[in-house]
């Protein structure tokens, strides 16, 4: 009696036991090595992708003599660098999951439907891929421009097809949608002209001052570090503006992109040591003013006693 008792309970054991043997060999068998192969050719294209971005990368560092040109590769590294790791990782999904029997008919079905909500949420996302498209084909900018873009300036660290990172003066990162990008100012393309507003006291001599500004600018255009800089001899253009006491004349000096920096702290260096050998006084802003307070060392004067008299 004990035994005909257990006898059914031990066979259903033994047939789970037997059941699940078969399905581990069969899925060693037969699956293990789809899912192997699916991941090792997933690996082979990461790879071969890999193997393109570098090779991009390398040709740009060659590029010396041609920035843009350089830029150009970078970005179009990054961009394919992203783009195929997501093709690829989508690919290696849809490969696997029916192996493990699950059905992608009914899961792209409610994908379809799910999507077409998430679509309206998700405008921004397909605004951003859009924009980066016409970025990519306009060539509005590159992997290591200096811009101005979104209200932001700095340098072009990385950019996919989704947003544009971007690194400014301070250090900071940002990190930017390519559909808040509206505006581009580009200021590592051709030339930059560096622009000077030196303020002098109305009562100096236009000409000399003219005359002095020119052979300053000239002794920085002549100068050994700023030789490659420079492009054009610098220009004096005259008087710009004149207020209350105050007259600014202008100085425009085209360089490299993105150099005028350099050239204008030199400029300006150059002109507060001139002004002061030639003493010419610069000019004071006309808001600005002037108190003649007396010299505190002084002796103060005597008080005056007036009598009845008087």
């Amino acid at each position: 009696m004990h035994l005909s008792i257990f006898a059914p309970q031990e066979v259903r054991t033994l047939q789970v036991g037997r059941n699940w043997h078969e399905q581990a060999s069969d899925f060693v068998h037969h699956d293990l090595p789809k899912v192997a192969f699916i991941l090792i050719f997933g690996f082979i294209l990461q790879r071969i992708t890999l193997f393109f971005v570098r090779r991009m990368r390398r040709m740009a560092d060659r590029q010396v003599g041609n920035s843009q040109r350089a830029s150009q590769l970078r970005t179009m590294s990054s961009v394919l660098r992203a783009t195929a790791y997501t093709a690829i990782g989508f690919y290696v999904l849809l490969q696997i999951l029916p192996i493990f029997d699950i059905d992608l008919k009914p899961l792209l079905a409610s994908a379809g439907v799910v999507g077409l909500g998430i679509s309206f949420g998700a405008q921004s996302i397909f605004k951003d891929m859009l924009n980066g498209i016409f970025i990519l084909l306009e060539d509005q900018f590159n992997v290591g421009d200096s811009v101005k873009m979104a209200g932001l300036t700095g340098t072009v660290e990385d950019m996919s097809l989704r947003c544009t990172i971007l690194r400014d003066g301070d250090g900071t990162q940002n990190i930017i949608p390519n559909s808040q990008i509206t505006t581009v100012q580009n200021l590592s393309r051709d030339y930059s002209v560096a622009s000077l507003h030196v303020s002098v006291d109305a009562g100096e001599n236009p000409d000399k001052v003219m005359e002095l500004l020119g052979q300053l600018a000239m002794e920085v255009r002549k100068d050994t570090a700023f030789a490659q800089v420079t492009i054009e001899d610098p220009k004096v253009l005259g008087i710009d503006k004149i207020s209350g006491n105050e007259v600014m004349y202008l100085v425009n000096t085209k360089v490299r992109a993105n150099q005028k920096d350099g050239v204008l702290r030199e400029l300006r260096r150059r002109i507060l040591l001139g002004f002061e050998k030639n003493q010419i006084r610069l000019g004071i802003p006309s808001s600005a003013v002037i108190v003649n307070a007396q010299d505190p060392t002084l002796p103060s004067a005597p008080a005056t006693v007036l009598g009845a008299g008087d």
